[in-house]
């Protein structure tokens, strides 16, 4: 076990649940969080369906113990970080280098959005204190400096295979020893700034999705946050911690086809998934269950399906995406899904893949469509791809 890096504690918050248990709640009852516009102030609201944590900002910072002056992001980051420790028990210790290791995409936009609105109806009611965490890093270091993990801070911002990067950085930190105990994954929150990019690209369904099928329309935005907290061997032979699982491979690959489109032959997607499998030292058939990347866009579930064949050929493994839940958290997806996963691996859990009806023609791929518990789930692959082909894969495997 020399070497190896644990999971020993997981926490997240999204549209489908305010922390870990409710989240398991809405998955195994089919909930799905997509739903109107509540919260986010746009001139599409009614149009496009997105998937926002049930929550006002006053509420979400009362769970963070945080101020409610300070951006969603924050918010959300420290709720999930927060649940994360407590999962795994953990607090600050001079004894342990710890390290917080988070992604976004978005930052304070939040924040800075309502501050461009007031001040262009009258400059002088402008508050500056609503963008002085606008950028990326802000987020991070504010939520390290709530929850006293200092040693290292260090923010990921690779699209949306951004958490999954940072779970990646964090592993290979504690293998070479840089670090202990690191709470790492990430965070997003929506904003009309995403909304409009992703409307101008015209990949947004005007329905929920339908991830994987032939009748796919596009993706739904979502916010959220997930962490895992990573422990080295010392540290759980230290702690007395049980884990709940391992992180036993991982692989990012870039295969810079578009800036925002995969290639049709899946490269990246299959260089990160090989990659992963080596990592772990597994065959293709070891997997048991495949959290896929799937948005719910005619491009990605194309590609991602083909690089499945690829890899798996006819005998690909049970897979689903769980984004017709949560929507498409952008920087957060990769984190929200590597909580997803442990669970599938501790608990013997399937995922349904909601709204499914017809496979896409010529692949004839099938993502399951129920809820499974009890099932003999030993390695789970995570996948996350981003924008400008930056691919990354996770494997999460029984202790």
């Amino acid at each position: 076990m020399n070497g190896e890096v644990w999971i020993g504690g997981i926490g997240l918050i999204s549209a489908i649940g305010n922390n870990v248990a409710e989240t398991l709640e809405s998955l195994e009852k089919g909930r799905s969080g997509v739903a109107d516009m509540q919260f986010l102030q746009s001139v599409h609201r009614g149009v496009f369906p997105v998937a926002e944590v049930k929550q006002s900002n006053e509420s979400l910072a009362a769970a963070a113990q945080m101020s409610a002056h300070l951006t969603r992001t924050a918010l959300l980051s420290g709720i999930a970080a927060r649940e994360a420790m407590a999962s795994a028990g953990f607090r600050p210790s001079a004894k342990w280098k710890t390290g917080f290791i988070s992604a976004n995409t978005v930052g304070g936009m939040d924040k800075t959005e309502e501050f461009y609105r007031y001040f262009m109806q009258n400059p002088a009611s402008g508050r500056l204190r609503d963008v002085a965490h606008h950028e990326c890093g802000s987020v991070t270091e504010l939520v390290a400096e709530q929850l006293g993990l200092t040693d290292f801070v260090s923010t990921v911002s690779t699209a949306c295979s951004s958490s999954a990067n940072s779970i990646m950085l964090a592993a290979r930190m504690i293998r070479q020893g840089l670090l202990d105990v690191a709470v790492a994954g990430g965070v997003d929150a929506l904003t009309a700034f995403t909304l409009n990019g992703f409307n101008t690209l015209m990949i947004l369904d005007r329905e929920p999705c339908r991830p994987f099928d032939q009748n796919r329309a596009g993706l739904n935005l979502g916010e959220g946050a997930g962490y895992v907290v990573l422990m080295s061997e010392k540290v759980l032979e230290a702690t007395r911690t049980t884990p709940l699982c391992r992180l036993s491979g991982w692989h990012n690959a870039t295969d810079a086809y578009h800036q925002t489109a995969s290639s049709p032959e899946g490269t990246g997607s299959y260089l990160a998934m090989t990659g992963a499998l080596n990592k772990a030292g597994l065959q293709p058939a070891d997997i048991d269950y495949i959290n896929v990347h799937g948005t719910g866009t005619p491009n990605n579930d194309q590609s991602e399906s083909t690089a499945l064949r690829r890899v798996f050929g006819d005998a690909c493994p049970q897979f689903s995406s769980t984004k017709a839940f949560t929507g498409h958290t952008l920087g957060a997806s990769g984190g929200i899904e590597a909580v997803l996963s442990v669970l599938s691996v501790q608990l013997g859990l399937i995922y349904p893949n909601l709204r499914f009806t017809t496979p896409i023609e010529g692949l004839g791929l099938t993502p399951e469509v129920a809820f499974r518990k009890g099932e003999q789930v030993r390695h789970v692959l995570s996948n996350s791809f981003g924008f400008g082909g930056n691919c990354s894969s996770l494997v999460f495997s029984k202790r």
